[in-house]
C-alpha cells in the first residue's frame, strides 16, 4: 500500500508553552473524519497503509507530520528524533501533558470547522496514545482509541495526564460514549499498570482490550486484523450516534 494526500496544509497554533508550532498536514479520502497521530518510529509505510485502510472503509483520513521523515522508518535515528522533539514532547513528564497537547486540541476544532459535521475520531498509538482520550474533552472529538499507550516513559503505573485532563475527557466520554484503549498482553513498552491506571482513572467510560502477544505496534508495525476491526467498528458506532443524536 501506498498512501497519497489529496491534499496537504501547514497548520500552526501554540503549545502549552506559549511557543507556536507548525505541522503540516496531509488529508485523503472521502467520507467522517478521523485524525491519525503518528507514533515515534515515523511515518513509514505501515502507518500509510494504516490511512489506506480507513480511506477503503469509508473515512476521511487527517495524518499531521509531527517529526521523522514522511513515508520512511529510520529506527538508527529515533534518539535523534526524541532529542528534536523534546520541546513539543515531554516524555517523561507524569501527571501533566507535553506541550504539544494544546497544538493537538486547536488541530481537532480546526478539522471539524473543515469538514462541518458533529465532528471526528482520533487515533494515537504509543507516544501519542494517550492523547486520543484527552481529547475528547473537546467538543469537535466524537471518540477516541488509544492504542499501545506509552507515556509517560518509565512512568510506571503514572499518567501522563492531569487530574483536570482526566475530567474533562471523563465529562467528554459521558456524553458521547467510552474510549477505546488497547495493547498487547505482553507489550512492556505499553505495560499493564499503565492499562491499569487509565481503567481506574475513567471507569466505565473507557474500553480497555488486550489481545494475546508480546509485540507493539498494533496497528501498524505489528498490525494485528482483530484490533484493526474494532477500531473501525468503533468508529462506525460514534459516527452512527451522532448522526442518529443530530
Amino acid at each position: 500500500m501506498s498512501w497519497q494526500a489529496d491534499h496537504i496544509f501547514p497548520f500552526s497554533a501554540a503549545l502549552s508553552t506559549g511557543t507556536e508550532t507548525t505541522h503540516d498536514v496531509h488529508v485523503g479520502g472521502d467520507g467522517p473524519p478521523i485524525l491519525i497521530l503518528q507514533e515515534l518510529p515515523g511515518i513509514g509505510p505501515e502507518t500509510l497503509a494504516l490511512a489506506e485502510r480507513l480511506n477503503a472503509a469509508g473515512f476521511r483520513v487527517y495524518l499531521p507530520h509531527l517529526f521523522g521523515t514522511f513515508g520512511k522508518l529510520t529506527p538508527k535515528r529515533n534518539l535523534l528524533r526524541l532529542f528534536c522533539i523534546r520541546r513539543e514532547f515531554q516524555m517523561f513528564w507524569k501527571g501533566r501533558q507535553s506541550p504539544i497537547a494544546d497544538w493537538m486540541r486547536a488541530l481537532v476544532r480546526d478539522i471539524q470547522s473543515r469538514e462541518g459535521g458533529p465532528g471526528l475520531g482520533v487515533i494515537g498509538m504509543c507516544l501519542t496514545g494517550s492523547f486520543a482520550l484527552t481529547l475528547m474533552a473537546e467538543d469537535a472529538v466524537l471518540g477516541g482509541v488509544a492504542s499501545q499507550p506509552a507515556l509517560p516513559v518509565f512512568g510506571g503505573d503514572e499518567l501522563h495526564m492531569s487530574t483536570d485532563d482526566i475530567t474533562a475527557a471523563r465529562s467528554g466520554m459521558a456524553r458521547k460514549g467510552p474510549g477505546l484503549a488497547m495493547r498487547y498482553q505482553g507489550d512492556r513498552m505499553a505495560p499493564a499498570c499503565l492499562m491499569r491506571s487509565l481503567e481506574t482513572a475513567f471507569g466505565c467510560h473507557l474500553t480497555t482490550v488486550e489481545f494475546p502477544g508480546r509485540d507493539h505496534s498494533l496497528l501498524t508495525l505489528d498490525f494485528l486484523e482483530p484490533a484493526y476491526q474494532r477500531v473501525e467498528a468503533y468508529f462506525r458506532d460514534r459516527f452512527a450516534q451522532a448522526a442518529s443524536s443530530g
